[in-house]
C-alpha cells in the first residue's frame, strides 16, 4: 500500500501547513528538484477531462428520479399512487400513477436528451488530439491524458488544452498573441509573455532539460488574477525565483494568434482550469408567476384537505345509524369490524384523498415546461432581434424566466458598450490648457494633422514644447497596444496602404487603440516593442527607443496604468495616465486648474476623458521602485494588496502634462427605445463608472432626462458642504413636497437623481446618527421611487450588485432587469431577477452569464414590450385555466357524495379520470400558451402603454384567481345539478332497468357521470376557444380536433367488448346517451348556460371598465372595420414618440435625428456646464437648451 498519499493528507490538515492548502508545487517534466533544493512531495490532481454533464448510464434513473420527486406536486402525487397501491380505494392506482407516469417520463427524455447532448460535447472535447512533450520528442495523444507538469507544444490556430504556463515562444522576444473569444468575448489580440530565463529553450530537447518548479495558487474562476512563480535549478547555482502574474498565464479554450508555436506546461487540468470554474455555481432563478403557482397550489391543497375532511366527518354522522352504518347489502368483514374506529376514519380520509386528488393539476408543470422550452424559441427565431454586423441573432440561455420579461419594473443598464457604441474616435488633446485637435478646421481651410495644430497658439515656447513632446511621447509608450505591420491576421492580410506597409493596432482596450492612432494623427508614431525596447517615431521623422522596464497595469480600484521607461540619454521616466480623480490628488506641479476646466467640459459634452502626468526618477529611486515591485510580484500570499501599495508608493508626486478626450457615440435607436421604457411604466437607471458629467450628457441624450426634469445631485462634491444627513433629507422634503401638491396642481413636476459611488457607499453603510431617524436607505429609496430616472455614476462592478439588491429587497418587491456588455456587469447581471447581456466589443462574458443576450440595446425594446408581453399573457392563462378547468373536473365528485351516502363512489369512469388532463385538455391550452397574440406586435410597439396592463402580476392576482375558481365552482354546480335534474324523474322498465321518463335514457351511475363528462370536456374547451383572439387553421384543429377525439374515444371504448379488461361497466353507456334527443338538448343547454357569465363579465367589463389593450383592440377593430387611416393601422405622426415603426424597420438603420447623428446628440449638451457653474447645489431647475426634445 502506498502510503504517500496518506502522509500527504495528515501533513495538510492535521499538521496545519496552511502553505498546502493555498497553493501547489508543480514539477515541469514531472522532474524531482535538486535534493538539496526542497523535499519531493508528489501530488495529485484531477485528469483533463471535462465534465458538463449532470448523469451517468448507471445514476440517471435514480439521480433524475430524485430530483423531479423533490417537486412537491410531484411527491404529493407519488404519494397518492402509494396510498392507491396499499390501501382499498374507490379509484384505481392506474388513475394517478399513469399521469404521474407520463410526467415523469417526459421530463426524464427531455432531460436525457440534453444531458447526452452534453456528453457528445465533452466527448469531442476531451478526444481534441494534443502534442506533448515526452524525453526530447513531441508525442501526440488525447487532451484528456494530460497531467499537472505536462509540457506540450501548441501550434498558431490551435486551441490551448488546459490551463498552461507560457515557457518558450517562436518568437524571438518570448511573446505569443491569444485570442480569448470562448471564455469572454474579446476578439482582440492579447499578448503573454514567458519568463526571460526560460525564453530561450526554442526546442523540445531544450525544454525538456529545463529543470524548474511552478509554486502558484490553488484553482480559482476569476479570469484575469493569477499569482505564482517559478523556480529555475541550474549546476552549482542557487535557483532562480522569478513571479508568475496573468500575463504569463494561457487558458484553456484561449487560441494562439500570429505566433508559430509555444512551449508551456499544464497547471491546471480538467475541472480545475478557470474555464470550468466559471461554468459552475450559477444561482437558480425563480420566476414570480411559478410563485404564484406555489401559492395557488397550496390553496388548492388546503381545499383538498377540507373536502377531504368534512367528507369523513360527514360520512361517520351519516353511518350514525346501524341500518345506514350495515345496509342488508352491504355487510362488513369481521377484519372490518374489529377495527379500530380511528384507522377506519384516518383509511376513509386517505380515500378521499385519493378521490379528489385531481384538483391538484399535475399535468400542470409538464405543460409549463414545454410551453416554457417551446416558446423561447420565438426570440431566438425573431428576425427583427437579428444584427447583420455581428452576424448573430438573440440567445436564449434560460427558458425559466419567458413570462418575467413582461413583468420588469426597474431596468438597470450600463452605459459604455450599451447605451454608447464603445466605438472610440480620439476628439483632441489639451496640454497645459492648450488643445490639440486632428483635421482641425482653421480659416475655412483643412490644416494637416501631422503638423500638430494648436487651436489656441501655434508658436509654442521652449517650456511649453518640452511639456508638448513629453504629452506625446507619454501616450505612445503608456499603454498595451499591440503594433503590427503588413501580414496575415486571422487570414485577412492588414497593414497596406498606397502600396507601402504600414503599422495597425491591436489591443483589449478600444480606448488605448483610439490614443495612439490619435498621437499618429498628430504626428508621433508609436512603432514597436521589440527586445524590451518600444520605438516611436517622432514629428520629425527621428525613431526614438526607450527601453521598457515595468508596466504598473491599470485596474479599477486605481483607475490608472503607469510605465517605467529608460530613454536612450539613460534618464528614468514614470509615465502615468487614468482617471482625473486618481491623477489630481497625485500631481504636485502642472497646470492643474486650466486642465481641470477642459476635462470637465469636455466630460460636459459626452467625451470620455484621461489624465496624463510623469515623473522623472532619479537611479536611486528607480532602484527603491524596482525593490518594491519585485518584493510584491514574488509573494504568493497577499499579491494583490502588497502591489497595490508598491503601485501607491511609486505613483507619486506627477507633474501633469495634460488631458485626452475620446468620443463613445450613442447607439442607434438607444433613446427611442428608453423613452419606450419609460412610457411602459418602467423606471430605468444607468449605473456606470464614468464620469458624473459625461453620463449626465449621455442621459440627456438617450432621453433618459428630459428637457423638463429637474435634476437632484447627491454625490460626494455636495455631502462635503452638507452632511449627508442634511442633503438626503433636503432631497426628501422636495420630492415629498411635490407629490403632495401634485394633485393640486396640473403638471407634476419630473425628477432625476444623480449618485455616485462614493455617496452610495455612505447610503448603504449603517450609520450611528442616522438610528434616531430611521435608516438611510429607507430615505433613499423614498426619493429614488419618485424620480422618473436615476444615474449611478463612478460605480464599482460590486455596487452595481448592491443597487440593484437594495431595488429587489424593497418593500415593493419589484421586479428587475440588468442589462450590460462587460465583464464588469456581470455581477448585476447575476442579481437581477432578469439579466441580459448584450454581444458587443468589451467581450461575451456578460452574454454568456445573462438569461439572455441580444445584439444591441434597441433589441431590448421587442424583447420586452412585444415578447415579454405574449409570454405573459400566455402563461398567465395557462395556470389560471389549468386550475378553472380541474375544480370544474372534480367539484362534481364532491357533491356526488351527498347523494351516494359518502361512500366514496367514483362520479366518472377510469379512462375519463386518466385522461382528461393527459388527453383530452391539454394540447389546445399548450397551443394556446404557444401562439396566442390578443394584440398585434405593431400595435404593442407602436403604444409601449399597454404594458402596463400585465404589469405588477396582473393576471396572476388573487381577485383574478379567485374569479377564475369561482367560475369553475359555478361550472361544475351547472354540470351535475343540470345533468342531475335531467334525471329528476324515473320509472322501471319491463326488464328491471330504470329510465328517466324526461329523456328517454338509461338511468345509471355511469350514464350519470358520462353525461357531466361531457359537458365539462364540451364547456372547458369551448371557454378556451372563447378567449382565444388570435385564430389560424392550428387552432381550428387542435381545438374541435380534441373533442372530436373525446367523442370517437368515448364510442370506441364503451362500443367495443375490449378482451383485456375484466369487466366493462362503459359499454353501450355512452351511444345510449347520445340516442337521446333531449339529452342532446340538455348537453347545449348545459354548455351555453355554464359559458354565459363569462360572456356577460367580458361584454361588461369591455363596455364599462375596459382596459387600455381592450381600447386598442377596439380602435383597431374600428379601423379594420371602416377602412380609415386610425391610430392602430395606420401611419405615426412622429416617429419618436410612437416608439415604434414596422419590424421591418427594426433591421434598418434609424432615419431619426438620434440615429443620424449618434454621438453628436451627446455634444448637443455643452450648455449643461453653465447649468452647473449657476448651481451650486447642483439642483437644477431649468433643463438643457440644446437637449434632444421629447419629438426632435
Amino acid at each position: 500500500m502506498d502510503f504517500s498519499v496518506l502522509r500527504n493528507l495528515i501533513s495538510r490538515y492535521c499538521a496545519g501547513e496552511e502553505y498546502w492548502v493555498d497553493s501547489r508545487t508543480v514539477y515541469i517534466g514531472h522532474k524531482e528538484p535538486p535534493p538539496a533544493a526542497e523535499a519531493y512531495i508528489p501530488q495529485r490532481y484531477p485528469d483533463n477531462r471535462i465534465v458538463s454533464s449532470k448523469y451517468t448510464l448507471w445514476n440517471f434513473i435514480p439521480k433524475n428520479l430524485f430530483e423531479q420527486f423533490r417537486r412537491i406536486a410531484n411527491f404529493y402525487f407519488l404519494l397518492i399512487f402509494l396510498v392507491q397501491l396499499i390501501i382499498d380505494t374507490p379509484t384505481s392506482p392506474v388513475t394517478s400513477g399513469l399521469p404521474l407516469f407520463f410526467v415523469i417520463t417526459v421530463t426524464a427524455i427531455k432531460q436525457g436528451y440534453e444531458d447526452w447532448l452534453r456528453h457528445k460535447a465533452d466527448c469531442s472535447i476531451n478526444e481534441c488530439p494534443v502534442d506533448m512533450v515526452q524525453q526530447g520528442t513531441v508525442v501526440r495523444t488525447q487532451s484528456s491524458k494530460l497531467r499537472v507538469g505536462d509540457v506540450v507544444m501548441v501550434r498558431e490556430d490551435e486551441t490551448f488544452p488546459c490551463d498552461l504556463i507560457l515557457l518558450s515562444s517562436s518568437r524571438g522576444d518570448g511573446t505569443c498573441y491569444v485570442t480569448t473569444t470562448s471564455l469572454d468575448g474579446e476578439s482582440s489580440h492579447k499578448t503573454y509573455y514567458a519568463v526571460p530565463d526560460t525564453m530561450a529553450f526554442k526546442t523540445e530537447q531544450e525544454v525538456d532539460s529545463l529543470h524548474a518548479t511552478i509554486e502558484c495558487e490553488q484553482p480559482q474562476p476569476d479570469l484575469y488574477k493569477f499569482v505564482g512563480r517559478i523556480n529555475i535549478y541550474k549546476e552549482r547555482e542557487d535557483p532562480i525565483a522569478r513571479p508568475l502574474g496573468a500575463e504569463n498565464l494561457l487558458l484553456r479554450g484561449a487560441t494562439l494568434k500570429n505566433t508559430g508555436h509555444i512551449y508551456a506546461v499544464a497547471i491546471y487540468t480538467g475541472m480545475d482550469t478557470k474555464m470550468a470554474l466559471n461554468y459552475q455555481s450559477k444561482s437558480q432563478k425563480r420566476s414570480a408567476v411559478e410563485k404564484s403557482m406555489n401559492a395557488f397550489l397550496i390553496v388548492y391543497l388546503c381545499i383538498l384537505i377540507s373536502k377531504a375532511v368534512i367528507n369523513t366527518v360527514l360520512k361517520y354522522a351519516w353511518q350514525w345509524s346501524a341500518d345506514r352504518d350495515e345496509p342488508w347489502y352491504n355487510h362488513r368483514t369481521e377484519i372490518d369490524r374489529e377495527r379500530h374506529v380511528v384507522i377506519r376514519a384516518f383509511t376513509d380520509f386517505l380515500a378521499f384523498m385519493v378521490l379528489f386528488n385531481y384538483i391538484i393539476p399535475v399535468s400542470m408543470y409538464v405543460t409549463v415546461e414545454m410551453q416554457k422550452f417551446l416558446g423561447s424559441y420565438f426570440i431566438a427565431w425573431d428576425k427583427d432581434m437579428y444584427d447583420e454586423e455581428l452576424g448573430v441573432g438573440a440567445q436564449v440561455n434560460t427558458s425559466d424566466l419567458n413570462e418575467e420579461l413582461g413583468q420588469v419594473e426597474y431596468v438597470f443598464t450600463d452605459k459604455t458598450g450599451t447605451l454608447t457604441e464603445n466605438n472610440m474616435e480620439f476628439i483632441e488633446c489639451c496640454v497645459d490648457g492648450h488643445v490639440y485637435i486632428p483635421h482641425a478646421i482653421c480659416n475655412g481651410q483643412i490644416l494637416s494633422a501631422a503638423s500638430s495644430i494648436d487651436m489656441i497658439d501655434s508658436s509654442p515656447g521652449g517650456y511649453r514644447r518640452e511639456h508638448e513632446d513629453l504629452f506625446f511621447r507619454a501616450l505612445c509608450l503608456c499603454h498595451t497596444v499591440q503594433a503590427k505591420e503588413e501580414e496575415t491576421v486571422d487570414s485577412i492580410k492588414r497593414g497596406i496602404h498606397l502600396g507601402k506597409p504600414t503599422s495597425f493596432y491591436i489591443s483589449s482596450s478600444p480606448d488605448e487603440v483610439a490614443l495612439v492612432e490619435g498621437m499618429k494623427r498628430l504626428g508621433y508614431t508609436y512603432l514597436r516593442l521589440k527586445d524590451s525596447h518600444m520605438e516611436i517615431l517622432n514629428k520629425d521623422d527621428e525613431i526614438e527607443r526607450f527601453e521598457l522596464l515595468h508596466v504598473l497595469n491599470f485596474d479599477s480600484v486605481r483607475r490608472r496604468m503607469s510605465v517605467i521607461v529608460k530613454s536612450s540619454s539613460g534618464e528614468y521616466l514614470l509615465f502615468c495616465k487614468g482617471a482625473d480623480t486618481s491623477i489630481f490628488p497625485r500631481v504636485v506641479s502642472g497646470k492643474v486648474e486650466q486642465v481641470r476646466a477642459r476635462v470637465e467640459q469636455n466630460a460636459v459634452e459626452g467625451l470620455r476623458t484621461l489624465c496624463v502626468a510623469y515623473r522623472s526618477l532619479s537611479p536611486a529611486e528607480y532602484e527603491e521602485a524596482c525593490h518594491q515591485l519585485s518584493d510584491a510580484k514574488l509573494a504568493l500570499k497577499d499579491r494583490e494588496q502588497r502591489l497595490a501599495q508598491a503601485y501607491d508608493l511609486i505613483e507619486r508626486d506627477f507633474t501633469l502634462l495634460g488631458a485626452t478626450a475620446v468620443e463613445d457615440r450613442l447607439q442607434e435607436k438607444a433613446a427611442d427605445t428608453i423613452e419606450s421604457l419609460q412610457k411602459a411604466g418602467m423606471k430605468v437607471w444607468v449605473l456606470t463608472g464614468d464620469k458624473m458629467e459625461t453620463a449626465a450628457a449621455t442621459c440627456y441624450a438617450s432621453k433618459l432626462f428630459r428637457r423638463s426634469t429637474q435634476i437632484l445631485e447627491l454625490t460626494k462634491k455636495r455631502t462635503e458642504e452638507q452632511s449627508l444627513h442634511d442633503v438626503l433629507f433636503d432631497l426628501s422634503r422636495t420630492v415629498l413636497r411635490q407629490r403632495s401638491l401634485s394633485g393640486l396642481s396640473v403638471e407634476c413636476q419630473d425628477y432625476g437623481l444623480i449618485i455616485d459611488g462614493a455617496t452610495l457607499s455612505a447610503v448603504l453603510k449603517p450609520s450611528p446618527e442616522s438610528s434616531g431617524s430611521g435608516n438611510y436607505r429607507e430615505i433613499f429609496l423614498e426619493i429614488c421611487r419618485n424620480c422618473s430616472a436615476v444615474l449611478c455614476c463612478r460605480m464599482a462592478p460590486l455596487q452595481k450588485a448592491q443597487i440593484v439588491k437594495l431595488i429587489k429587497a424593497s418593500k415593493e418587491h419589484p421586479i428587475t432587469l440588468a442589462i450590460g456588455d462587460g465583464a464588469n456587469d456581470v455581477s448585476m447581471i447575476l442579481e437581477a431577477h432578469v439579466g441580459i447581456g448584450i454581444m458587443g466589443k468589451e467581450g461575451r462574458q456578460a452574454a454568456r452569464n445573462s438569461d439572455y443576450a441580444i445584439p444591441k440595446f434597441k433589441h431590448l425594446k421587442k424583447m420586452l414590450l412585444v415578447h415579454g408581453h405574449f409570454y405573459y399573457i400566455r402563461i398567465a392563462e395557462l395556470v389560471q385555466y389549468f386550475f378553472y378547468k380541474n375544480v370544474c373536473f372534480i367539484f362534481p365528485q364532491f357533491l356526488y357524495q351527498f347523494f351516494c351516502g359518502f361512500s366514496q363512489q367514483p362520479l366518472y369512469d377510469t379512462a375519463y379520470l386518466t385522461l382528461y388532463n393527459i388527453s383530452f385538455t391539454s394540447l389546445p391550452i399548450l397551443l394556446y400558451s404557444l401562439i396566442e397574440k390578443h394584440i398585434s406586435i405593431e400595435m404593442l410597439k407602436r403604444d409601449p402603454t399597454l404594458y402596463k396592463d400585465v404589469a405588477k402580476n396582473a393576471l396572476l392576482r388573487w381577485p383574478v384567481f379567485l374569479y377564475w375558481t369561482c367560475l369553475g365552482l359555478f361550472n361544475a354546480c351547472i354540470f351535475f345539478f343540470g345533468a342531475y335534474f335531467l334525471f329528476d324523474n324515473t320509472t322501471f322498465t319491463s326488464n328491471g332497468q330504470l329510465m328517466t321518463t324526461n329523456t328517454q335514457m338509461m338511468f345509471g351511475n355511469w350514464t350519470f357521470g358520462t353525461l357531466v363528462f361531457t359537458v365539462l370536456v364540451f364547456t372547458v374547451t369551448l371557454k378556451l376557444a372563447l378567449d382565444t383572439h388570435h385564430w389560424t387553421w392550428i387552432n381550428h384543429f387542435v381545438i374541435w380536433g380534441s373533442l372530436l377525439f373525446y367523442v370517437i374515444f368515448s364510442l370506441l371504448w364503451g362500443g367495443i367488448i375490449w378482451p383485456f379488461l375484466n369487466y366493462q361497466r362503459m359499454y353501450y353507456v355512452f351511444m345510449q346517451m347520445l340516442s337521446s334527443g333531449p339529452a342532446w338538448l340538455g348537453i347545449i343547454l348545459l354548455i351555453a348556460i355554464s359559458l354565459l357569465p363569462d360572456v356577460v363579465k367580458k361584454v361588461l367589463c369591455r363596455t364599462l371598465w375596459p382596459t387600455a389593450t381592450e381600447r386598442a383592440q377596439r380602435v383597431r377593430a374600428d379601423g379594420v372595420h371602416e377602412g380609415s387611416v386610425s391610430p392602430a393601422t395606420g401611419p405615426d405622426p412622429s416617429p419618436v414618440a410612437g416608439g415604434g415603426g414596422s419590424e421591418r424597420d427594426m433591421l434598418c438603420p434609424a432615419r431619426t435625428c438620434e440615429g443620424e447623428r449618434g454621438g453628436e446628440g451627446v455634444r448637443a449638451a455643452r450648455t449643461y456646464d453653465s447649468m452647473m457653474s449657476h448651481n451650486p447645489n447642483y439642483l437644477l431647475s431649468q433643463p438643457l437648451d440644446h437637449a434632444p426634445s421629447d419629438g426632435h
